[in-house]
């Protein structure tokens, strides 16, 4: 008797010795959600490239280039996409760490908290600027209440809060990118992630260096390309199941 419950420990551990290697699949609507989320954010991150673009050559009436700041109708146009970029990421990041294999989570979990993070920070500081900035400038009733919230370029405390909220995205997808192991399409997503980690510091520092903000825009390439070929990826996922 003793030794059948051993045979029969030794095969019970066998198989789940095996079950824990074979990567197991989530579920469809981890894979449903991954991927509408993935077109969201990648929809949301391309709109606003165009419209820093638009505001960059002058056309939203700021005069143009980086340093100078919003009208109250470009605050609108880049916050709008941003504010939205900001929940779909974090979604999107909560289906790839529940797409890791159990021995990856680890990197997916960390990447999930860093975009929670940066979801929190820049959701809070864009809601103010479109319910509370854009209406007074639009108003041209600038009051004390006001003014300390104004996303005055390089020399505010809402563009460091941005700045930090965007390094916390740098950091989820850099941690994210050691989800994807593969070839082919897993080595695409996980480049394009790494990439996106990369330039955090040339995103947290501009405060210090201004002219860091053309390190830092390479993010019009990576973002999108990251959000796309994670699309790409969820969508090929849902097929297979």
């Amino acid at each position: 008797m003793p030794h059948q419950e051993a045979q029969a420990y030794r095969q019970v551990s066998a198989f789940l010795r095996q079950e824990k290697e074979i990567p197991m699949e989530a579920p469809k609507s981890v894979y449903t959600l991954g991927f509408w989320s993935a077109v969201l954010a990648s929809v949301f991150s391309v709109a606003y490239v165009i419209g820093q673009l638009a505001e960059w050559f002058g056309l939203m009436g700021s005069g143009g280039g980086p340093e100078n700041d919003s009208t109250w109708y470009g605050l609108v146009v880049l916050l709008v996409p941003s504010l939205f970029l900001g929940i779909s990421f974090v979604v999107m990041m909560g289906s790839v760490h529940r797409h890791a294999h159990a021995d990856r989570k680890i990197w997916s979990q960390t990447g999930l908290m860093f975009a929670t993070m940066y979801g929190t920070l820049i959701c809070m500081n864009y809601f103010v600027q479109l319910t509370l900035v854009a209406p007074a400038i639009y108003r041209g009733d600038i009051s004390d209440s006001v003014r300390p919230f104004l996303f005055n370029v390089f020399n505010s405390f809402t563009y460091s809060v941005d700045l930090l909220g965007y390094s916390f995205m740098s950091l989820s997808t850099l941690f994210a990118a050691f989800v994807f192991i593969g070839p082919g399409l897993e080595k695409t997503v996980r480049w394009f992630l790494i990439a996106n980690g990369l330039i955090m510091p040339f995103i947290a520092l501009q405060t210090f260096y201004h002219p860091l903000i053309w390190g830092a825009s390479p993010w019009a390439v990576t973002l999108p390309g990251a959000t796309i070929s994670l699309a790409v990826l969820f969508r090929r996922k849902l097929r297979g199941l």
